[in-house]
């Protein structure tokens, strides 16, 4: 079955999450370090996760209690359906890379 093309927003947030669980200022903080910075608002994330959770891609976790924790913060994990789509993410952009060095637009790949 072919799942449906993840957005930019979207496969990033699951990259993240597929590290750990994390809360939303360090998916933030997370996303700006592999986006660089000034292209992510806060908003754009807060939907992006809320459509993620709405979609059983991710799940709201308890806090795990550790000292640096705090109560007010959201929680996220990857869900087995996310970590699904993830992989169907990646293989398809794959593809697309290998059809672009194919047709010469990128370097082959290095050894």
């Amino acid at each position: 079955m072919q799942s449906e093309p993840l957005t930019p927003i979207a496969f990033d947030v699951l990259l993240c999450l597929a590290e750990g669980e994390a809360h939303g200022y360090a998916i933030m903080q997370s996303l700006r370090a592999r986006r660089g910075p000034g292209r992510l608002h806060a908003g754009t994330l807060y939907r992006a996760l809320a459509r993620l959770v709405d979609s059983a891609h991710i799940v709201e976790v308890e806090d795990d209690g550790a000292e640096d924790s705090d109560e007010r913060r959201r929680y996220y994990a990857i869900t087995d359906l996310g970590r699904s789509a993830a992989r169907a993410e990646a293989q398809r952009l794959e593809e697309k890379v290998g059809a672009a060095r194919a047709l010469g637009l990128l370097e082959p790949a290095s050894p």
